[in-house]
């Protein structure tokens, strides 16, 4: 971004939602735009070529999934952060949500300041994403993952996994604050040609813990799971 404003829109069909985040958005000096329907959102995001987009799930003529799924199937939005806004009880939603390409969610009712919180959280993840591409190694906290060697270091402690919890990890970190979902696990990490048992992925989960430590990798309920630092 390059010290320009980011650039945001707001897809949601509540007027009041719109107008509480566009002003609050703009107040710590990000450029925005507004869509009050997916299609509108759609056609905007092409124009507008937003740095981060935020979306409501329900919404009247197209619904935000559909939107994430036809921007995630044009490559020139491979690098836009796609961030719902979904009911609390709404957890297949959430899933479809993650599943279509979304980066993150975030429950109603939306407080202000924790959706400010986010988002800026989301970008400078982004950021620190694009610079990471193409090096050999990721540093996150206080682990660096080396992906020659296959193998994640602590400080002078070398820290051995198996492949498959390594390629785990390497997953999560990637995109660290991300929720992936079970199923994106399973499609990345194992593939789609292979079956694999439905606790496979709780207990890779289990040995990377035994190994890491309890606090990088945190369990979202009846989702899936996302790395903290």
């Amino acid at each position: 971004m390059n010290g320009t404003p980011a650039k945001i829109l707001l897809v949601d069909d509540e007027p009041d939602i719109l107008e509480i985040l566009e002003f609050n958005l703009r107040k710590e000096g990000f450029e925005v735009e507004t869509a009050s329907n997916g299609e509108e959102g759609l056609a905007k995001a092409r124009e507008f070529r937003p740095d981060l987009i935020v979306l409501d799930i329900m919404m009247p003529i197209m619904d935000g999934v559909e939107v994430c799924r036809q921007l995630r199937s044009d490559n020139s939005f491979d690098n836009t952060v796609i961030t719902f806004l979904t009911a609390r009880e709404e957890d297949y939603s959430q899933i479809a949500a993650l599943d279509t390409g979304g980066d993150d969610y975030i429950t109603k009712p939306i407080r202000p300041r924790v959706l400010i919180s986010r988002v800026k959280a989301l970008l400078r993840r982004n950021v620190r994403q694009e610079e990471e591409e193409g090096d050999s190694s990721i540093a996150i906290g206080d682990l660096e993952i080396d992906l020659e060697q296959i193998l994640v270091r602590r400080g002078d402690e070398r820290i051995e996994l198996a492949k498959k919890e390594f390629d785990l990890l390497t997953l999560l970190a990637t995109k660290p604050g991300k929720v992936f979902s079970r199923e994106e696990i399973f499609n990345k990490v194992w593939g789609t040609d292979v079956i694999v048992g439905n606790r496979t992925i709780d207990v890779h989960i289990r040995k990377l813990r035994e190994k890491l430590g309890d606090h990088y990798i945190k369990t979202i309920k009846g989702i899936g799971y996302k790395f903290e630092f």
